[in-house]
């Protein structure tokens, strides 16, 4: 299943067994697992992204900029501590999870000096908000169903190249000689019925000033958008909402199936305790 491949970097120490590892690694473990720890970080997290948000005004730096400064290191500080926490108790295992990769990048990205050349890192520090993603169940699962859509869409992508292809060879044909910037070749009907597609600013600068020359061309740009524009948005809408979906049966179907072993282990141990009452009966009647 294609999200359970995504799983969190982080586990509550409820939902994850750690009795195979040395006491101190399930202690790390336990601890950055617990919900109220996890919850300390999701706050962390928004407090970095208010942070990074006020070192943009100018006025805010002027009477802020040193106490600022000063809570964004401390907050990367216990990111670093996580990571390094982590990576300490899972080791290479740790590389296995592509969110804990992804975790381990963006707070990376913050430790490399925003000086010369990297400068441009520091713009990145924003990054750090997107730790929301891992942290928080239900953004997961959205991002999952994105993920899980890729070939679906991908295949719906085709199908819109298709047919852009084809309504650009029309257009070019019908419309390049009385009208150059918009349909002059192939690359700028292209780009033309890119724009139709936005739905900007289509009517007043393209379609009616072709429909004074071309009045059917209505015909045309009617099919095209209807095609392109409402067709093919729902399609990526679908397919999406079809991830959704299977993404919920999966769970829903793991959950089933946790019930059901619950269910056979609770019979298991009625039949034991069963058992142990007739063998109670007996050896009480035994000894009378």
């Amino acid at each position: 299943m294609f999200f359970v491949a995504l799983c969190p970097c982080i586990m509550t120490a409820d939902a994850t067994s750690f009795s195979h590892l040395p006491p101190w690694k399930a202690a790390l473990e336990r601890f950055w697992g617990h919900k109220s720890v996890q919850n300390f970080i999701i706050a962390l997290i928004l407090i970095n992204a208010a942070i990074l948000g006020m070192e943009t005004s100018p006025r805010i730096m002027a009477a802020w900029g040193q106490t600022l400064h000063a809570l964004d290191q401390a907050i990367l500080a216990v990111f670093v501590a996580e990571i390094g926490c982590l990576l300490a108790a899972r080791g290479w295992r740790f590389f296995k999870d592509p969110w804990c990769v992804f975790d381990f990048i963006v707070v990376g990205i913050a430790l490399v000096p925003a000086s010369g050349p990297f400068a441009v890192l520091r713009s990145l520090r924003v990054l750090r908000v997107l730790r929301l993603v891992n942290k928080i169940p239900s953004i997961r699962r959205v991002v999952g169903a994105l993920l899980g859509a890729i070939p679906g869409m991908a295949s719906v992508f085709g199908l819109v190249m298709i047919l852009f292809y084809v309504f650009a060879v029309i257009s070019t044909k019908l419309f390049s000689q009385s009208f150059p910037a918009l349909f002059g070749d192939l690359g700028l009907s292209l780009f033309t019925l890119f724009q139709i597609m936005t739905l900007e600013g289509w009517s007043g600068d393209i379609a009616r000033p072709i429909m004074e020359v071309y009045p059917y061309s209505w015909i045309f740009f009617f099919i095209f958008i209807l095609t392109a524009t409402f067709t093919v948005l729902n399609l990526f809408i679908a397919v999406i909402v079809n991830s959704l979906n299977t993404i919920h049966e999966e769970e829903s179907a793991d959950l089933g199936n946790d019930i059901e072993t619950v269910r056979k282990e609770l019979a298991a141990v009625h039949e034991e305790v069963a058992a142990l009452r007739k063998l109670l009966e007996v050896n009480a009647q035994s000894s009378r």
